[in-house]
């Protein structure tokens, strides 16, 4: 199994906090989010990684470069306006197998990693899976309603009430890049709004709940993170 990672975004609310590393340098308990996201991917046996990441954080690129990973790592160098624009991108070295799809701001148990990717690849109908969590912590957060056997059948406010919002990692079939060209005809300019074409274009989509996840998009989200990750070590004992 392949992994992509997105690591382009260009943290905006972090910079407007005060805080000058980019993004994916960020250090969660003494360790960047680049570095744990990719950690995240050997934890659950891929084979190689593909990360995109943008030209505009030379120190970033760097660190990529200069590091030495248990995995192969391929990366794309590439400004995108959004992050399915990132994803497209990753197209080229992931759209021959199933993959998962990593977002580098994305904190969460390597063990509710593992739970999620066994019980999605076990899906055989399904062409994308999406991570859900009940915490939520994200202004504009996607909301996500399942029925009984987890099969997605709305998002967004059409899904209100629900518990679940998406948690920022995903298991994909590479038919969803079918779709490519209509999001583009379409001028859709986000993620979210991708998959809310693939549920609309009657693509099979699951929702499977995990464990909190917590995003790294404010200065108060770091300190949220590294405690909640030395917790987590401490419960497993690591």
């Amino acid at each position: 199994m392949k992994t992509g990672i997105i690591a382009a975004g260009p943290g905006e609310r972090l910079t407007r906090g005060g805080i000058s590393v980019p993004k994916a340098l960020i250090r969660i308990a003494g360790e960047p989010l680049i570095a744990r996201a990719i950690r995240a991917a050997v934890s659950v046996q891929a084979k190689s990684v593909a990360c995109i990441i943008n030209d505009l954080t030379p120190e970033l690129d760097r660190y990529l470069y200069s590091s030495t990973w248990p995995v192969p790592l391929d990366i794309i160098k590439k400004t995108t306006p959004s992050s399915m624009e990132s994803l497209f991108s990753l197209a080229p070295l992931l759209a021959d197998e199933p993959f998962l799809l990593l977002t580098v701001d994305a904190v969460f148990p390597f063990a509710s990693l593992k739970r999620f990717l066994t019980k999605a690849s076990s899906l055989s109908d399904a062409q994308a899976v999406l991570a859900l969590t009940r915490f939520v912590d994200d202004e504009k957060p996607l909301w996500v309603k399942t029925d009984r056997v987890h099969r997605v059948r709305a998002m967004g406010d059409a899904a209100r009430p629900t518990p679940y919002v998406t948690a920022g990692f995903y298991y994909f079939e590479p038919s969803i890049f079918h779709l490519v060209e209509s999001a583009r005809a379409r001028r859709l300019s986000a993620l979210r709004q991708f998959l809310g074409l693939l549920l609309d274009s009657g693509y099979r989509l699951y929702g499977l709940p995990v464990s909190k996840t917590i995003d790294v998009d404010h200065p108060k989200d770091i300190e949220m993170a590294e405690q909640y990750v030395k917790k987590s070590e401490r419960s497993n004992g690591l």
